[in-house]
């Protein structure tokens, strides 16, 4: 049986790692879709989608490596047709795990089983968590793979979230001034 599950992985953290590592205790194969492909160098988005590939494949183990396929996605925002796009991108599968009600809605409405994983607490593995406390220069490192955490720090994470705040608040203050 083939597993898809669905995540910006922004950045992927021990919390995903362990999901990913739960799914494939209990099915043969796993697609992993990379979401908001198009996105990045923003402070929601910070990471490419291929930095994120990156690390994602860098912190599996290596028996995981073979049974995982991952793709990236590019959001339509239409959610009438997602679940019909995401399929176009990626192989067949059978089971999608999430824990988001609206990707849960959306692949079960076409029929997909649906199930949940265990939640790995949430509020300390949480994306945007670990992305606040990169930017504050706090501790991080222990919430995700090691091999993450150096590849962060190799792609200069702290300016980077440094350099998309300045852009941030520059365009609020120029369309305030309009």
């Amino acid at each position: 049986m083939r597993a898809l599950v669905v995540g910006r992985f922004q950045p992927f953290h021990r919390g995903h790692l362990k999901v990913v590592l739960e799914v494939l205790s209990e099915c043969d194969d796993l697609v992993i879709v990379i979401g908001s492909a198009e996105e990045s160098h923003t402070m929601l988005n910070p990471f490419t989608a291929s930095e994120r590939y990156q690390m994602i494949m860098s912190s599996l183990p290596d028996d995981a490596l073979s049974k995982v396929h991952i793709v990236s996605v590019r959001d339509v925002n239409r959610y009438a047709i997602w679940v019909g796009h995401v399929e176009s991108y990626v192989p067949p599968f059978d089971v999608v795990y999430s824990n988001n009600a609206l990707t849960r809605s959306l692949f079960g409405q076409v029929g997909y089983e649906v199930r949940k994983t265990k939640t790995y607490n949430g509020k300390l593995y949480s994306g945007t968590e670990i992305r606040r406390r990169m930017q504050a220069g706090e501790r991080w490192r222990h919430l995700v793979p090691p091999a993450v955490a150096s590849f962060a720090e190799e792609l200069g994470v702290r300016a980077r979230l440094a350099d998309v705040s300045v852009k941030k608040a520059s365009r609020r203050k120029s369309c305030a001034r309009k």
